[in-house]
């Protein structure tokens, strides 16, 4: 490896074992056997077992996570990756962390690697914050003196002071990322490895992250690997990202050009079928199966100041009462800007099951003209849980139009939205005139 490479992967690829539920035998416990023992002589038992363990091998088949994974990662570099949700970023970092082997190929790594893959890991419940700075610091590779040297910093920068004494199983969610992010990061390795962990925390507290990460790589040199489905914070601090496609390197460059090539991976078409889309967040209660976008010849295009409607297919495998149905509006960055749902016009769907279609309009919509994606949701009444979240599944693409609407200036750098507002003026006496020009000079 050359002095300013410190990472290097060749033909790097991880294969898991799984096994088709739809195409196994049912399981042959030994109660069945001894059913069979009076009708059946014993090599005839014995032929029951092998053929249903010759029948549960048959319906086992390699998956691989990655494949043929092939780059190189240069000291100080702060290096994005993205793509959809089982696309295999999360396999490549446990790799690069040394959390799992490599089933083929190999990766070279110079310096020590400090990973933040999962809330909480390495964390023990019962212990106190206190104890486990000093238990997480250890299994990150930290000496005793460097923790010791560290602690204020790392209570300091997770804002954890009033809790430090508390058993970390009463921490929330929010409190428990904070305090591991901070003891990564305050270990100084020469390379930091994070994966999408900081959504759990609050926006200031992701605010202070980023600046942490940034500060991180151009202070010191040393490299980050980010995963995150944030597009902004990608832009904001990665000059170079690498885009993960069904196992494979797709692409790697300047992070603006992955980042519209992973945007634009999101379906053209006005309808949408679902049922296989992989990048979606669902507890399997429910699933969205098709997601329709405009009406007539028009698709997925509208013209600023028009209707937008959108229809959502879903089926309920389990009955849910007056589940609630949404749908988010992304930028051309990913960044959501709008979200509207049906507990906002109150519409009630009583108890649900099997399928339904549920319509919804947005009247006038008020977009600078651009292009947009979009979410379909499903969530429950109360709206605490996600059901069924498809993410960036549907394209719109917003123009202008002849009307009140069409010799508008409208610079997409100047916001998303064209409110409606009222503008007026009045003459000034001679004498307002004198007193503004004495106010001013």
């Amino acid at each position: 490896m050359s002095a300013h490479t410190v990472i290097r992967a060749e033909r790097l690829g991880k294969k898991y074992l799984i096994r088709q539920q739809g195409q196994r035998e049912r399981y042959t416990a030994l109660r069945d056997v001894i059913a069979h023992r009076f009708s059946l002589a014993r090599r005839s038992a014995t032929s029951l077992f092998r053929k249903h363990a010759v029948s549960r091998r048959s319906a086992k088949e390699d998956f691989w996570a990655l494949k043929d994974v092939n780059f190189e990662i240069g000291q100080g570099e702060v290096v994005g990756i993205i793509g959809r949700n089982g696309a295999g970023k999360s396999t490549l970092l446990k790799i690069l962390s040394r959390i799992t082997e490599p089933s083929e190929g190999r990766v070279e790594i110079e310096g020590r690697v400090a990973s933040l893959l999962e809330v909480g890991t390495g964390f023990h419940p019962e212990l106190t914050g206190r104890e486990n700075i000093y238990l997480n610091g250890t299994i990150l590779g930290m000496t005793r003196a460097e923790i010791r040297r560290r602690f204020d910093e790392i209570v300091a920068f997770a804002e954890v002071e009033q809790f430090l004494d508390t058993p970390v199983k009463r921490y929330s969610s929010g409190m428990y990322v904070r305090l591991a992010f901070s003891v990564a990061a305050h270990m100084e390795p020469e390379i930091l490895v994070v994966d999408e962990v900081l959504a759990v925390g609050d926006a200031a507290f992701q605010e202070k992250c980023i600046g942490k990460l940034d500060n991180f790589s151009r202070a010191s040199g040393r490299t980050v690997l980010f995963v995150t489905h944030n597009m902004s914070v990608v832009q904001h601090l990665c000059s170079r990202t690498m885009l993960i496609r069904n196992g494979s390197l797709a692409a790697s460059g300047a992070t603006s050009a992955i980042v519209n090539e992973y945007l634009s991976d999101a379906r053209k078409e006005a309808k949408f079928a679902l049922v296989d889309w992989s990048d979606r967040i669902t507890t399997g209660e429910a699933r969205i199966t098709n997601f329709e976008v405009g009406i007539g010849d028009s698709g997925n295009h509208v013209a600023l100041g028009e209707d937008l409607h959108f229809r959502i297919h879903a089926r309920f495998t389990t009955s849910m009462s007056n589940p609630t149905f949404g749908l988010i509006i992304h930028d051309s960055a990913g960044i959501p800007i709008a979200n509207v749902h049906t507990f906002q016009n109150g519409l009630r769907l009583g108890k649900v099951k099997g399928e339904i279609v549920v319509a919804g309009a947005i009247p006038k919509i008020p977009l600078y003209p651009g292009q947009y994606f979009l979410s379909p949701w499903i969530m429950d009444s109360a709206l605490t849980r996600d059901v069924d979240f498809v993410r960036m599944c549907g394209e719109l693409k917003v123009s202008t139009a002849p009307g009140p609407h069409g010799d508008l200036k409208l610079d997409p750098t100047w916001g998303k939205f064209h409110l409606q507002s009222d503008w007026h003026s009045h003459d000034v006496s001679p004498r307002e005139s004198a007193n503004a020009a004495l106010v001013n000079f």
